[in-house]
């Protein structure tokens, strides 16, 4: 059974694509949702469960009603969630509350979710042992950093280059063929970015250092996320951070001057 993390507040977004993509492969799912169910309310045999990731037994709640209503254990974990505070606000202006706010949810959230998935896969049985993985939704922010949005980029390296190689050496000691990735998407064209890839001199500068100069489709990542999930196709995938970003190699600090 695969489980999908979503805190999207709007539709159409790497999760909600994610889920059909695995639907269409004839996966058994399980969506999770903070407070706006969206279009996943539409979907047929998905299992949909709220949950707050920042609380510790709303988290555990979710594993449990995840493995009773769903016929079984998460064996694929999908930490897809997360917040971007849309307020430019560099370090030297931000509130506590705001960088407590982001990392509760985008770095404490996976960890809680990570905990409880590890502690219940102790007692699954060897089939879900045998394609146990979990999957983290990075961003290129957590490998170039985002000027403005540190508490963002901060919470998403620290999914990238600390839980997934620190887990991926955890996750065999319970299950000997489980395995720990993180895809890592730059910008992504879905409803909650719209607005701001409407600014034409936004997407150039985003997009100076991409080769394939073009923004991911939400497909694009899901269709990722299930490749990695498959022990057939990444059996021997463990402990990598892919990247989906089109080849990004980095960003420009400032706008380009005026010619």
């Amino acid at each position: 059974m695969f489980m999908f993390s979503s805190l999207e507040q709007q539709v159409g977004g790497i999760g909600l694509e994610a889920v059909r993509t695995f639907r269409q492969l004839g996966a058994r799912v399980t969506a999770h949702y903070n407070s706006n169910i969206g279009e996943l309310r539409t979907l047929e045999d998905v299992t949909c469960i709220q949950a707050d990731v920042r609380d510790e037994a709303s988290v555990d709640r979710l594993l449990q009603q995840a493995a009773e209503q769903n016929g079984g254990p998460v064996s694929v974990l999908v930490v897809n969630h997360g917040i971007w505070p849309s307020n430019n606000t560099g370090i030297a202006d931000m509130e506590l509350g705001q960088w407590q706010n982001t990392l509760a949810v985008n770095l404490t959230g996976p960890f809680l979710l990570c905990r409880a998935y590890l502690r219940a896969l102790r007692n699954a049985d060897v089939a879900v042992k045998d394609t146990a993985n979990i999957i983290f939704i990075g961003s290129t922010a957590g490998k170039f950093g985002e000027a403005n949005h540190g508490d963002y980029a901060a919470s998403k390296s620290a999914l990238m280059y600390g839980l997934t190689p620190t887990l991926k050496n955890e996750i065999v000691s319970i299950a000997p063929r489980g395995r720990v990735n993180s895809v890592n998407p730059g910008w992504v064209a879905t409803p909650m970015a719209e607005e701001t890839l409407k600014d034409t001199a936004f997407v150039e500068r985003a997009l100076a250092t991409t080769p394939l100069q073009k923004v991911s489709l939400p497909v694009d990542v899901a269709t990722q996320i299930a490749v990695v999930a498959s022990p057939v196709l990444s059996g021997h995938i463990n402990g990598m951070n892919i990247m989906v970003d089109g080849g990004m190699e980095g960003r420009l600090l400032f706008p380009p001057k005026a010619q």
